[in-house]
């Protein structure tokens, strides 16, 4: 049964995609004019101590990797890049949110009069007018709007039958586009962008936690071919030291030439040397171990000592990788491929909305207003008196906003506007040029792609062929350790019989370390390999149980 890895992340703070509060929502206003968190807080390393056992920090391959997806900052870096895309659709859906405007003015205004008609020698007048007005544009392209218009007016001339004026306008408008922008789907290509963007994105998020993980698997194993590198190598010592013993008690009992004692005690000094640098090889690669997993930012873990429980064995499969089977893998699962004929879909995208901007923009218009008016009315009588005096009211009828709005929802005096408006390029150098740019986007992709499949061919052949060749190169090893062992041994009969020198004895036991050494490196290379094959036929995440969210 195969066993999920969910990827976490070290970094606590983000935008969850698509909350967006909402006016008048208690939670716009709080989310609005609160100051914006800047803070952000990383979390330490996670699980680390459920695999301390013993004083060790011990690690299967799976638990190490589980490790690297908790705790890598690498991957939790690769993980944000994501949310940008997730917040460019957010950003693409702006051109359809609905906006309120409401203003209010108070003026106050002292004029002299140019004439009788004026009302008065000095006008006095205070205009209050307010204003209501929202607008939206729909997925169709139809743009809308409602406007409510209030207005007091108050003033001292004469000749004013209402006094103060209250008057009230509501009026409805739109305007449909016929051609340019007219339809759903046209209005929505920049959504579209958007998504095909994000899954782009998507495609780079899992190209580079596969190379992530390419890389925390390669430390893996460098620090298990370390170990066994070290074991080797203090093998080689000990053979080095036993024969430099033997050699030592020949010379104390006289059957060893002193001129003879220096080459095993060189022997001796080189393989101490070889084994002092496998142990700092050792140390520096586990430090690297370390770093992948997080260890190093917890106190408490990083100073115990690491045990790896994979071991270097030759490899069982001996079947032929079917390289034909590796290459469709690779052209069906490679998230740069997919990325790569994404981007072709962008592209079509792009010129339908280039397209789009070389029509020309006819659009059809249409308005409704209601109004009404209400305040004091004053009748008046002998306006124009022969003597310029003031005309006299012969009756004051009290009224107020109430009778306006009765007027304005009684829809009693209307005003109807219909037309057309065409906005027409002559010549749109911008649009041809938008036009051009995205066909021959288009075509450089559509190459890009399939220079991307060539390369994942030969890639995926070469990870077949490198597969192939390191099983050979175990097997070779192998029998080249065996070979070595024997003629080992070999030496050190002859040796014994007095048919042989000490320097073949040495150079046999130099050649089976060496032996030993290759067959662990062709292991490694090994196992790298079949890593390497993972990674370029797309693989790697499924093979090691990793699912992303």
């Amino acid at each position: 049964m195969l066993h999920r890895i969910l990827i976490t992340g070290l970094l606590c703070a983000s935008l969850v995609f698509g909350q967006v509060n909402i006016f008048p929502k208690p939670s716009y206003f709080r989310e609005t004019f609160r100051a914006p968190e800047t803070r952000v807080e990383l979390q330490g390393p996670v699980r680390l101590k459920d695999f301390v056992v013993g004083g060790k920090l011990e690690l299967s391959l799976r638990a190490y990797l589980e490790l690297v997806m908790a705790n890598n900052t690498d991957v939790a870096i690769q993980r944000l890049s994501i949310e940008s895309a997730q917040n460019a659709i957010l950003r693409a859906h702006a051109p359809f949110d609905p906006s309120l405007t409401a203003s209010f003015t108070s003026t106050r205004s002292k004029t002299p009069a140019s004439d009788v008609l004026e009302g008065a020698q000095t006008v006095n007048s205070l205009t209050q007018p307010a204003n209501f007005n929202y607008v939206q544009t729909l997925g169709t392209g139809t743009q809308y709007n409602v406007r409510f218009t209030g207005q007091k007016l108050s003033t001292n001339s004469a000749f004013r039958s209402f006094n103060p004026a209250l008057n009230a306008n509501l009026a409805f408008s739109f305007s449909q586009p016929l051609l340019r922008n007219r339809g759903s789907y046209v209005n929505k290509l920049p959504i579209m962008v958007a998504r095909s963007r994000l899954r782009v994105s998507e495609y780079a998020l899992r190209n580079q936690l596969m190379r992530l993980l390419s890389d925390a698997e390669n430390a893996y194993w460098s620090v298990v071919f370390a170990r066994e590198n070290l074991r080797v190598r203090q093998s080689g010592l000990d053979l080095a030291g036993e024969a430099l013993k033997r050699a030592q008690l020949e010379l104390k009992l006289g059957a060893l030439s002193p001129l003879d004692i220096y080459e095993p005690q060189q022997n001796y000094a080189r393989a101490e040397i070889d084994l002092s640098q496998a142990q700092f090889n050792l140390q520096q690669q586990e430090d690297a171990l370390r770093r992948q997993i997080g260890v190093d930012l917890d106190p408490d873990v990083r100073k115990l000592p690491i045990v790896l429980t994979e071991t270097v064995l030759p490899p069982a499969d001996t079947s032929t990788i079917d390289a034909e089977k590796m290459v469709e893998q690779a052209l069906a699962s490679r998230p740069d491929l997919k990325a790569a004929l994404q981007n072709l879909d962008i592209d079509d995208l792009s010129i339908k909305s280039a397209s789009n901007a070389l029509k020309p923009d006819l659009a059809l218009t249409g308005s409704y207003t209601s109004q009404g008016r209400g305040g004091i009315f004053y009748d008046r009588r002998n306006v124009f008196n022969d003597v310029g005096e003031s005309s006299i009211v012969t009756q004051v009828i009290p009224g107020g906003f109430g009778d306006a709005l009765d007027q304005l929802f009684g829809f009693n005096y209307p005003v109807y506007a219909f037309g057309l408006q065409l906005r027409l390029p002559i010549r749109s150098r911008a649009a041809a040029a938008d036009m051009a740019d995205a066909v021959l986007s288009k075509r450089r992709n559509t190459l890009t792609a399939r220079s991307l499949e060539q390369q994942v061919r030969l890639e995926v052949l070469q990870a077949v062929s490198q597969v192939e060749s390191s099983k050979a190169a175990v097997k070779l090893a192998a029998t080249a350790v065996d070979f070595a062992q024997k003629r080992r041994e070999a030496e050190q009969r002859k040796y014994d019989l007095g048919t042989s020198q000490m320097y073949f004895v040495l150079q046999a036991q130099n050649d089976l370390v060496t032996a030993e050494s290759t067959l662990v490196q062709q292991s490694i290379n090994y196992r790298r390999n079949l890593l390497n094959l993972l990674l370029r036929n797309g693989q790697l995440l499924e093979e090691r149980g990793i699912v992303l969210q």
